[in-house]
């Protein structure tokens, strides 16, 4: 993979609202694992927090490589 990645502003702004769905995807888990008392739940929503996590880190790291066309 080359150093930097060219998106056009269109593909940009596609990854910048997955970025935006993934951070709210993670405020919701993180808010509901205050509400939930079942452990089963409770593990999953802390395993999607963990994801989402590095799903966010991986987003941001790629948005430093990227150039717009």
């Amino acid at each position: 993979m080359p150093a930097q990645t060219t998106l056009a502003v269109h593909e940009l702004m596609e990854a910048h609202e997955i970025l935006n769905f993934k951070t709210v995807c993670l405020i919701k888990s993180k808010m509901m694992q205050g509400l939930v008392f079942d452990k089963d739940l409770k593990a999953l929503l802390e395993k999607d927090v963990r994801q989402s996590l590095q799903d966010i880190r991986d987003l941001q790291h790629l948005y430093a490589k990227l150039q717009i066309q």
